[in-house]
């Protein structure tokens, strides 16, 4: 069975890319436009794991981190960051929120895979 992906991110090229990286690696690829719409997707779809932004409308990656994390059926789901941003606080502060690990975009879609496979082992 494909292990799911639930990619949350307010760019449609990107969540294309996610999509096309992702699915020629082997995973089910299910997308969310931003924070609010990440949630709605994460009760109904119960993913292995998620890769979300940050900078994103209606509800930030830092919050829709925070909604995930306060729901103890969903502690157990690794959390990517995958964002523009590099800043050490950001960073910082995504972490204190709940999230796994941190990619910086543009990627590069072996490492993508990678970390993914790191977070499921």
């Amino acid at each position: 069975m494909k292990r799911t992906v639930l990619t949350v991110d307010d760019s449609r090229a990107m969540r294309d890319m996610l999509r096309l990286c992702l699915s020629g690696a082997g995973y089910a690829v299910a997308e969310a436009v931003d924070g609010e719409d990440g949630l709605l997707a994460l009760r109904r779809l119960r993913p292995d794991v998620i890769i979300s932004d940050i900078n994103m409308p209606r509800l930030d990656g830092f919050g829709f981190i925070e909604k995930v994390r306060a729901e103890k059926d969903y502690l157990g789901i690794p959390i990517l960051v995958l964002s523009t941003e590099c800043d050490a606080a950001k960073k910082a502060r995504a972490r204190a929120a709940g999230a796994t690990g941190w990619i910086v975009k543009p990627f590069e879609p072996a490492k993508l895979v990678s970390a993914l496979a790191r977070v499921l082992a």
